[in-house]
C-alpha cells in the first residue's frame, strides 16, 4: 500500500508550508522595509514549488492505489485531504498560484502605506490585482456552475456555502441591533484612562498569555501593525500592538492570539493535514473564546486587576467592577478588532457583504470606499472619517484573504456553544477563573477539540463536543445575559 510514500510527501510539503508561514511572520515582524521586493519574490518562488508538490501526479496515483477501507479514521482523513489539496492545485496554474503569493506579500506592503496616509486610492491598484486573481482562481475551481465566492470559502470553511452561512450569519442581526437599542439608553461605564507604557503593556501580556497556557519554549511575541498567529507545533508566533492609551488593546488582542497559538501548540501532529486545524471557523471559536467568555468575564477581572495596578501606576479604576465594566463597555466604534461583542458580529456582516459583491462582479475595487462607507453608516449610524478607520483598516484583502472574514462569526457561534457545553462538564470553571488558574479549561479543549484535527467537518466536530448541532441561539443568549446584567436591561 503506498501510504507511506504519500504521508512522507505530505510532511514535507507541511514543512515547506510552514517556511512560507516563516517569512511571512519575518515580513511583519522582522524584515527591514528595502527587502519588500526581494521578499515578493522569494514567495512566489516559494509558492511555485509548493504548487507543484501539491499537483504532483503521484499524488493521483497514490490515493487512487490505497484501500481506505483498511484505515483509520486519521488516515483516511490524510488521504482524502490529499486528494482534496490535489484536486484543487491541479486546477489551479502554476503562473496562477505564484502570481498570487507574489500578489499577496506586495498587496501587504502596499496596503500598509495607504493605511499610514489614509489614503484609500493608493491601495486601490492592489486590490484590484489581488481581485482579479482570486475570481480566476475561484473560476479554475468552480464546477457545475458553483459560486465563485463559495470556491474561496471552502479554503477556511471546508463544505462551507455561503447560501447556508449568510441566513446563519444574518440571524444574529436582529437580536444584536435590538440589543445594542436597549444599550444606547443607558449610561455608559467609566472607560480605563491613565498611561501605559508600551514595555509594561507587554510584559503584562506575556504574563498573562503564559497563565492561560501558552507555551513560550514553543513560541514568542513581538509587535505588528495589525496582530496575528503564525506557526505550529513547537514553533507558534503570536504578535500583538501597543497603545500607550489604552492597554486593553494589547492585552486582549494578545489574549486573542494565544487562543488561536493553544490550538496551534495542542495539534497532534505539525505536518499531517489530519491532524491540522479543522477549519478557520474552529480556530477562531478558539480565540474568541479566551478572549472573551474567558478574559472578559466578571470573574477573570477578579485577578486581572491586581495584575494590573502591580504592572501600571496609573490607572483611574477603583476595582473589579470598573475594570469589568469598562472592557465590557458598549459603543459605536469603526475598527472591528476593537469593536464590543455587541458590535463585532455586524463588523462581520458588513464585510462578508462586500467581498460576496467584490468577488462576484457587482463591486469593483475603485467602487469599495464608498460602498463601504454608505452601508457602514447604514448599519452603525456614524460616518467615516477616513479610510483608515474604514475600508483599510483589515489585513486581509491585501493578503487576499478573500473568503475568511465570515470565520470570525461562526468562530463566535462555535466558541458559545463550546462555552455552554464546557459549562455543565466543569462544575468548579469560575474558581479557576477566578484565579487564572486555567489549566483544566485548556484541557478540556485539548481534549474537545485541538487533538481531533481534522477528521471531522466543523459543525460535526461542534457537535461531537457539545452533544448538539451548533446555531447561533447560545451566542445570542450568552450576550443578552452577560450585557442584560451588566447595562441592567
Amino acid at each position: 500500500m503506498p501510504l507511506p510514500e504519500l504521508l512522507d510527501h505530505l510532511k514535507k510539503t507541511a514543512a515547506l508550508s510552514q517556511v512560507a508561514g516563516l517569512i511571512s511572520w519575518d515580513q511583519e515582524a522582522m524584515m527591514p522595509k528595502a527587502g519588500a521586493a526581494q521578499r515578493a519574490e522569494q514567495a512566489g518562488a516559494l509558492a511555485s514549488v509548493i504548487h507543484a508538490r501539491n499537483a504532483d501526479p503521484r499524488i493521483g496515483e497514490w490515493v487512487h492505489g490505497i484501500d481506505q477501507s483498511q484505515l483509520s479514521d486519521f488516515d483516511r482523513r490524510n488521504v482524502n485531504e490529499a486528494k482534496r489539496s490535489y484536486d484543487r492545485a491541479t486546477k489551479i496554474p502554476p503562473r496562477l498560484a505564484e502570481e498570487s503569493a507574489r500578489a499577496s506579500s506586495e498587496g501587504q506592503r502596499i496596503w500598509a502605506q495607504a493605511r499610514a496616509e489614509k489614503k484609500f486610492a493608493g491601495f486601490v491598484p492592489a486590490l484590484k490585482r489581488n481581485i482579479a486573481l482570486k475570481r480566476e482562481a475561484a473560476a479554475c475551481l468552480a464546477e457545475d456552475g458553483a459560486d465563485l465566492y463559495d470556491c474561496l470559502l471552502d479554503e477556511y470553511e471546508p463544505g462551507a456555502k455561503s447560501a447556508d452561512l449568510f441566513p446563519l450569519l444574518e440571524s444574529l442581526r436582529p437580536p444584536l441591533v435590538a440589543l445594542r437599542e436597549k444599550i444606547a439608553g443607558k449610561a455608559k461605564p467609566t472607560p480605563l484612562t491613565g498611561h501605559f507604557p508600551a514595555d509594561q503593556q507587554l510584559a503584562l501580556a506575556k504574563r498573562i498569555a503564559a497563565r492561560i497556557g501558552y507555551d513560550f519554549d514553543a513560541g514568542r511575541i513581538d509587535t505588528v501593525v495589525h496582530p496575528f498567529c503564525s506557526g505550529n507545533g513547537g514553533d507558534v508566533r503570536i504578535t500583538t500592538r501597543t497603545d500607550e492609551a489604552d492597554p486593553l488593546n494589547c492585552l486582549y488582542s494578545t489574549i486573542h492570539e494565544v487562543g488561536h497559538a493553544l490550538y496551534a501548540q495542542g495539534a497532534p501532529d505539525p505536518y499531517l493535514p489530519a491532524a491540522d486545524y479543522c477549519s478557520m471557523g474552529v480556530h477562531e471559536s478558539q480565540s474568541r473564546f479566551w478572549e472573551n467568555q474567558i478574559a472578559r468575564s466578571r470573574l477573570f477581572a477578579d485577578w486581572l486587576f491586581p495584575a494590573m495596578k502591580e504592572a501600571f501606576s496609573d490607572m483611574n479604576l477603583d476595582g473589579p467592577d470598573a475594570l469589568f465594566a469598562a472592557v465590557n463597555r458598549v459603543e459605536t466604534g469603526f475598527i472591528r478588532t476593537e469593536a464590543d461583542e455587541v458590535h463585532y458580529n455586524l463588523h462581520i456582516l458588513l464585510r462578508f457583504e462586500l467581498e460576496r459583491e467584490l468577488i462576484a462582479g457587482g463591486l469593483e475595487a475603485q467602487d469599495l470606499e464608498e460602498a463601504w462607507n454608505q452601508r457602514f453608516e447604514r448599519d452603525f449610524g456614524i460616518a467615516v472619517p477616513d479610510a483608515s478607520l474604514g475600508v483599510l483598516q483589515d489585513v486581509h484583502w491585501s493578503l487576499g484573504l478573500f473568503g475568511y472574514f465570515p470565520t470570525y462569526s461562526l468562530g463566535n457561534i462555535y466558541a458559545a456553544c463550546l462555552d455552554r457545553a464546557m459549562l455543565k462538564d466543569l462544575p468548579g470553571r469560575d474558581d479557576m477563573v477566578r484565579m487564572a488558574e486555567t489549566q483544566p479549561i485548556l484541557d478540556w479543549m485539548r481534549e474537545k477539540i485541538h487533538i481531533r484535527g481534522r477528521v471531522l467537518s466543523a459543525p460535526a466536530l461542534i457537535e461531537e463536543a457539545t452533544g448538539e448541532k451548533p446555531t447561533a441561539a447560545p451566542l445570542v443568549s450568552y450576550l443578552e445575559a452577560k450585557f442584560g446584567a451588566l447595562y441592567d436591561i
